[in-house]
Order: structure tokens, then sequence, then C-alpha cells
């Protein structure tokens, strides 16, 4: 049937999986990812050390952690590459209701390990952040309730994938965990505004978003500790947005030195969400400007792919994938440079942490495996066929 409609294209029968999988893969997306990868290493070689000391390990004994951590990324990324849509698709709904139901127990069986916010099971040899990995399934099953919507007598998937997101979003601000609530509701609204909402929509839910983080603000010390220290004229120099700009002020341009700096001495989380004022400091602007060029590059070259692809689920689910990527990469910068309040977010494939690097492998595996080259895949045939006499 799809060939009566869009025509044959001519394929390769009987190609090997991997030749296939090389040639059809966005190459630079995946040297951008490895890339961020070692930049990760090589900023844990700085930042780890007064950690590892502070709790009686060996010097690179969190390097070496997150260096097995990226392993299994790196494979779960390629493996998942691999896959067809519809694989992925399958895989994701399982993955989500796990995570979900993983995120919903997490006020009896969680832990906050004294920072606050109970966001992690602690398994004793590691822990497991449920919302890390409940992102990008949620991102698949919302593109799929949506494109599912479109089709002729189809479900109200709009309206059941705002009300998995509202669902989410609350159980996040439980913990709290106020900046994953956001980075979950903006998933949502870039499907939402690609599958062709109405801009009166998007910003009505914009200005609910606003409502509820007033709210938040009256209710919540924690929230609101956070927004004062945004908004205050002065920097505490004993907080961590205070060692952190100190940190990118004495960076400069090419920094102080490899193994110089001394914000890893003051952040305690300079391995983790503050990791980008290590590099500031020691590698200074031009590695942060390589490390934003990695990012911009994944997912420009990701959305210029998905937006020739006809198939409505491949074109919303990579969308919200590459959007998610950038921007949780955005809000961790931001909070560094004191753009954004404090959210605890890690930068993705270069923060420490196994939940998130093993997480950002899968969500980038499924962007691959979305934006690789396909026979009858892209709009422009439909449209060179509509033209043609």
């Amino acid at each position: 049937m799809t060939e009566m409609v869009y025509g044959a294209v001519p394929v390769r029968d009987g190609e090997p999986i991997l030749p296939k999988w090389w040639r059809t893969i966005d190459k630079w997306a995946m040297s951008c990812i490895l890339m961020l990868f070692a930049v990760g290493l090589l900023l844990g070689l700085a930042a780890s050390p007064p950690l590892a000391a502070k709790n009686g390990f060996e010097p690179f004994h969190y390097v070496q952690r997150q260096a097995v951590f990226g392993v299994f990324a790196l494979v779960a990324m390629i493996i998942t590459s691999m896959m067809s849509p519809v694989l992925v698709r399958r895989l994701a709904v399982l993955g989500f209701v796990a995570a979900f139901v993983g995120l919903a127990l997490l006020p009896f069986f969680g832990t906050d390990f004294g920072k606050g916010a109970v966001r992690w099971y602690g398994l004793g040899f590691a822990s497991v952040q449920p919302s890390e990995f409940l992102k990008p399934a949620f991102v698949i099953v919302a593109a799929w309730m949506m494109a599912a919507s479109t089709e002729l007598n189809g479900p109200p998937g709009k309206t059941w994938s705002l009300a998995l997101c509202v669902a989410i979003a609350s159980m996040l601000v439980l913990q709290p965990d106020f900046g994953q609530a956001c980075l979950v509701l903006f998933s949502w609204g870039v499907i939402y505004f690609v599958a062709g909402a109405p801009m009166v929509l998007l910003v009505g839910m914009a200005a609910l978003v606003v409502f509820g983080g007033t709210l938040a603000y009256s209710g919540s010390e924690h929230f609101a500790r956070r927004i004062d220290g945004f908004l205050s004229p002065e920097i505490d120099p004993r907080t961590q947005l205070g060692y952190a700009t100190n940190a990118i002020q004495e960076g400069g341009f090419f920094g102080v030195g490899v193994g110089e700096g001394q914000v890893k001495w003051s952040l305690p989380d300079a391995h983790t969400d503050f990791i980008i004022a290590v590099a500031a400091e020691e590698y200074g602007l031009i590695l942060v400007l390589v490390i934003i060029a990695l990012y911009a590059t994944v997912v420009v070259r990701s959305l210029l792919r998905l937006v020739r692809v006809r198939d409505p689920f491949i074109r919303l689910a990579g969308t919200g994938l590459a959007c998610t990527l950038g921007v949780q990469a955005m809000i961790n910068m931001g909070v560094a440079v004191r753009l954004l309040p404090a959210k605890g977010m890690t930068l993705p494939f270069v923060s420490y942490g196994g939940s998130s690097v093993i997480a950002s492998g899968i969500a980038v595996g499924m962007l691959l495996a979305f934006t690789r080259t396909r026979p009858q895949g892209e709009i422009s045939d439909l449209l060179s066929r509509g033209r043609a006499p």
C-alpha cells in the first residue's frame, strides 16, 4: 500500500545491519556526542578528586565510575540507534510505565541523600533517578499519542498526553524538583507546537505556568529561597552560585590552566550541576564555546533532518528529544552564569551521574534512530511527485 501511494524507492536488499546503520546514521551528531563524553571525562579528572578525598576514595574513583557509566550509555545509544522507529516506540512505552511507577513510589521508598529532595532510589552500590529515564520515554509516548490523534477516528491523544504531562509535573514538584518539571512541560509544549497547536493555547499555558510558579514561591520555602537568591542584586560568595560566578570570571578567555582551578575545592556539586564552572575556570571561554557548539550541532542537524521526514510520529518524537537535550544543556549553563535560578540539573554527557549519562545515551540513541536516512521517508519525495505532470 505504501508503494502504491508514495512510489517505490530502491533499497539494498540483504544489506548487513552494521553497514546499513553506518550508512544511514548522522555521523556528525554521533561524533559530537562522543566528544561531549570525552570532555566530561576530562573535566571529571579535575572536578572529582576533591569529592573523592572528602569521601575517602582514590583520587580518580568517580572518574572511573563515570567511564563505566559512559560505556553502558554509549552501548545503549548505539543499540537504540539501530532500532526501527516502531521498536523504539514499543520499548519507550514499556520504559515509560516502569519509570512512571518508579517516580510515583519515590515518596515511600526513595531517598534524598541529604539534598532536601527525594529523587533517588539508593541501591547501595549506586543510585537511580527515575525522572532521568522518564523524560525521553515521555517524549516518545506524547508524540505517539499526538500523532495518533491526527488519524481518522483517532484517539484524543493531545488530551491524554496533557493529562500525563500534568501528572508527571505534579509528582516532580512534590519532590521538589521544579527544574525537571519545567523540562517535562517544555517538551510537551514543543511537541504540541509542532503538531499544530494554536498560539493562543500555548500563551495560555505559559500564563498557567507563571501562575503555578507564583503559587510555588508562596508555598515552598525551597523554591522561594532559590528565586530570592537569583533576584538578589548581590551574590553571596559563600553560595554555589557565588563560587561558580567567581570561577567563571577568573577563567577569562584561556583559563587559569589545567589543574589550577580552585572552585572544585569549594563547590559540592562541581562534578555535576556546576561542571561548566570548572570548565570555564581551568580552560576558559574557549572550551565553553566548544561545548555549546557541540550541543548546537546535534540539535540543529537533527532538526534539519527531521523537517524532511513525512512520518508525523518520527517528526514529533525526534523534535521533542532534540529540543529537550538542547534546553537541558541551556538550563544547566544558564544557572552557572546566573541567567536562570538554580535548578539542580545535570549537563548531558558531561556531568557526573549514572542515571543522567545512561538516560542521555538512550535518548540520543532514539534521536539517532529517528534521524537515520530511510527510503520513502522524506517530504520532498511526496512534494516532487505532486509536482510531476
